[in-house]
């Protein structure tokens, strides 16, 4: 049974509306889509740490809870597991502060078994930190030498901003290993000052991944992949309660709609038709619509109940 490993950092979200907080939950970017890949049915595996305490101890439960394989957390005596808070606006749009020390990651784990077709999902700062770079690469070697398929969202905040120059090696090594590389408009204003998708892939991506999406709120998602195919995917729209986790869930999504529709290491190296793409963005942008109906991260579990079923037929 194929499976996906995500690599991430955890992180207790406090949301605040209105100054008040009204919801906590565990999080993390890729831990987010693992825990909506868990409720959807698919096989998951969390590689991590959290700190010996209260939060560390809720952090792995919620994985457990939710379907996803823990046994890769590593829980640290003597730390203290990281805290966010966001505050979301009149939009429902989140503003963060985090409370983190990066450079006492360590990240020590032992290494989970990965098999051709498994897919594993990195993203964010985690996925460039310079201090736990050589775990990172130890398993995206692991992943290419077994024939896994590498999906990296760039996730790249403005807190790390004065951070690009230094960390620019370790970014084109992820475009480089990576089969599909994800990124919002913000990331890339971030990184190179660029707002279009088009100039983002000649000139940064293209030459490492030519499997590119491109996302930016509720404007179209935008691809761009082998053999110069270039689509649109509009946004419908929707009411959002919290749009914390809606790349996260894109991801997810994604990811679960290259299980769903068999897209294994072959269709990779192949190339995906168009109508490929068109199944797995659709499932990306179903995951990240219900992610954002509720104050949670991930997707609810009525809507995994649905894609469990579906992945079963």
């Amino acid at each position: 049974m194929r499976k996906v490993i995500g690599i991430g950092e955890t992180v207790l979200d406090i949301i605040f509306r209105n100054e008040q907080p009204i919801s906590a939950v565990p999080g993390g970017s890729v831990y987010n889509g693992i825990i909506s890949l868990g409720r959807a049915g698919v096989n998951t595996t969390f590689v991590g740490e959290v700190g010996n305490d209260r939060i560390g101890r809720l952090t792995v439960e919620f994985l457990k809870a939710n379907g996803v394989n823990a046994d890769h957390v590593n829980m640290f005596i003597g730390s203290k597991s990281p805290i966010s808070l966001a505050f979301l606006d009149e939009k429902n749009d989140a503003d963060y502060i985090f409370y983190k020390d990066h450079p006492h990651d360590r990240l020590d784990y032992f290494m989970p078994e990965i098999n051709e077709d498994d897919i594993v999902m990195i993203g964010s700062y985690y996925a460039v930190n310079p201090v736990i770079r050589p775990q990172v690469m130890a398993i995206l070697n692991m992943a290419r030498s077994k024939r896994a398929i590498i999906y990296y969202d760039v996730n790249f905040r403005k807190s790390h901003e004065n951070e690009v120059m230094k960390l620019t090696p370790n970014i084109l090594e992820n475009f480089e290993y990576a089969d599909i590389v994800r990124g919002s408009r913000e990331d890339f204003n971030v990184m190179y000052k660029m707002d279009s998708p088009d100039k983002v892939y000649n000139s940064e991506i293209s030459f490492y991944c030519k499997k590119f999406i491109y996302t930016d709120g509720a404007s179209p998602v935008e691809l761009r992949a082998d053999n110069g195919l270039k689509k649109s995917y509009p946004i419908e729209s929707t009411e959002t309660v919290s749009t914390i986790g809606a790349g996260d869930n894109f991801n997810a999504g994604l990811v679960y709609g290259m299980i769903k529709y068999g897209i294994t290491r072959e269709t990779i190296d192949n190339g995906l038709s168009e109508q490929q793409w068109d199944n797995i963005i659709a499932c990306a942008q179903a995951f990240s619509a219900n992610c954002c109906k509720s104050i949670g991260n991930a997707v609810d579990t009525d809507f995994g109940n649905i894609m469990k079923a579906e992945l079963k037929d």
